[in-house]
């Protein structure tokens, strides 16, 4: 844990119990800060109080001792309007931070810590996975956390050396004033989270935020393979002070770090481009988008001084991350695929662009345009099993283009895909659940939907092998 003590013998309001929340509750406490703690989900607070937290009713009591309010990142900021609590902090003159800021005050004066933080709508998991692990292959001092695993006040307390690696979502960055990220990486930008932040400037606005308090010897690294990217790439050209990194899975970019046909090229330093490493070396890595995360990664370590031998080494040894892409099981020439993190289409046309012969569970929440702009990739589709909330609209969407059935259950649709990809007589058939939906109608999280479908996958086999399925 990383005690944070700026708000020291002060009171703060803490609203979100989830993961994050709580770790920031006991940051605070250790850091002598008093704590009003609440969640509106009596769940949520029954779960903090288990784990020995004490609640105040931030609802019922008055707001005039309250320094500031530490917002849990998925509560509304300021769209489709700010939630109550943002409205009494303002009205006190509290400023609204989340975990990150508070993150960055316990930081600021220890010396020779280093932050580098991942953003962008796809990729943002896989890439900060991928630094971590070089950067632990490479014996550094290095800790993962934010928006991927542990919340970034749970992680051990810095120390001269250490360094930081931080997934930042777009909520996470709309709460942050002084976080200085050494080596920022923006991946890309899609439409996503357009409810929260109103519009795609809003989103943009708050993913740029990651730049903002770069200084002089620090690096940015910029995906140019989108067009709202390659503006914020020119944006940062014209800011002195910093190293801009552009890097690209499509085309070749000069003084940057790109991947063309299989293999990633280095042209960061003087006497030009030169190929470093044939990216079928790194299995977890499938697919040109995976290409631009092994790009970003490399730039990212390299601008940390790893060597190009141990970072090409580390990125071929990289175990891949849970429900990206990953291999749950194979039964004879079958193979079964978990990409339930694909909460969006595009994240989705990532994984439909690696296989063919498709038998894709797909649905959920869709989000806005649904699976439209899949269209590209609706030829390696054999048949489509569709479940939850979106279903209906997700078969419209694929039309007579693809064969499709409403399963409504993810156990039925894998039921189903099975059976129709092992009778299918294709060579490499692949069971793909890449939902391109977000989860909360059925499940928890996409986390709780990739592990439900893991562990059915796995009965399924078991079964398989004991003569009850086929």
């Amino acid at each position: 844990m990383i005690p944070v003590s700026a708000y020291k013998g002060r009171r703060v309001a803490v609203f979100g119990l989830g993961r994050t929340g709580i770790a920031a509750v006991r940051a605070l406490l250790a850091g002598g800060a008093q704590v009003s703690a609440w969640d509106d989900n009596a769940a949520a607070r029954d779960a903090a109080m288990a784990a020995g937290l004490e609640l105040d009713d931030l609802n019922r009591r008055d707001w005039g001792d309250i320094a500031a309010l530490v917002l849990s990142p998925g509560i509304p900021l300021s769209h489709p309007a700010p939630h109550r609590v943002v409205s009494l902090a303002r009205a006190v003159g509290a400023p609204v931070i989340g975990d990150m800021e508070l993150f960055a005050q316990a930081v600021a004066n220890v010396p020779d810590v280093t932050i580098v933080g991942i953003t962008g709508t796809n990729g943002k998991s896989t890439t900060t996975a991928l630094i971590g692990h070089i950067l632990k292959s490479a014996g550094r001092d290095v800790r993962v956390g934010g928006n991927i695993g542990d919340a970034v006040l749970g992680l051990e307390p810095p120390r001269p050396g250490a360094i930081y690696v931080l997934e930042l979502s777009s909520y996470q960055l709309d709460l942050v004033e002084s976080l200085r990220c050494h080596v920022a990486v923006f991946l890309n930008l899609t439409p996503d989270h357009i409810d929260r932040h109103g519009d795609i400037d809003g989103y943009r606005k708050a993913k740029e935020r990651i730049f903002a308090n770069q200084a002089d010897g620090d690096t940015a690294i910029v995906g140019v393979d989108d067009e709202p990217s390659r503006s914020v790439c020119m944006r940062l050209k014209s800011r002195s002070g910093i190293t801009v990194t552009p890097i690209s899975c499509q085309r070749l970019v000069s003084f940057g770090v790109y991947a063309l046909a299989g293999k990633l090229y280095d042209d960061t330093a003087k006497g030009g481009a030169r190929a470093i490493m044939e990216l079928a070396r790194a299995p977890a890595l499938p697919g040109s988008h995976n290409a631009q995360n092994a790009a970003a990664a490399y730039a990212a370590v390299r601008a940390l001084g790893v060597s190009v031998h141990d970072a090409v080494s580390a990125i071929a040894s990289f175990p891949g991350l849970p429900h990206r892409q990953e291999r749950v099981g194979e039964a004879g020439s079958l193979l079964f695929i978990n990409d339930s993190k694909a909460t969006n289409a595009e994240a989705a046309a990532q994984a439909l662009g690696c296989y063919h012969d498709i038998f894709w569970i797909a649905g959920g929440e869709a989000k806005e345009g649904g699976i439209a702009s899949l269209q590209p990739h609706f030829r390696r589709i054999r048949k489509a099993y569709l479940i939850g909330r979106d279903s209906e609209l997700l078969r419209k969407q694929l039309g007579n283009a693809v064969p499709a059935e409403i399963c409504g259950s993810l156990e039925q649709a894998l039921q189903h895909a099975a059976i129709d990809a092992a009778e299918s007589g294709y060579r490499r058939p692949v069971v793909l659940l890449s939902p391109a939906c977000a989860s909360f109608d059925q499940f928890k999280s996409y986390e709780h939907r990739g592990d439900t479908f893991r562990a059915l996958v796995k009965d399924l086999l078991e079964r398989a092998l004991q003569g009850e399925a086929s």
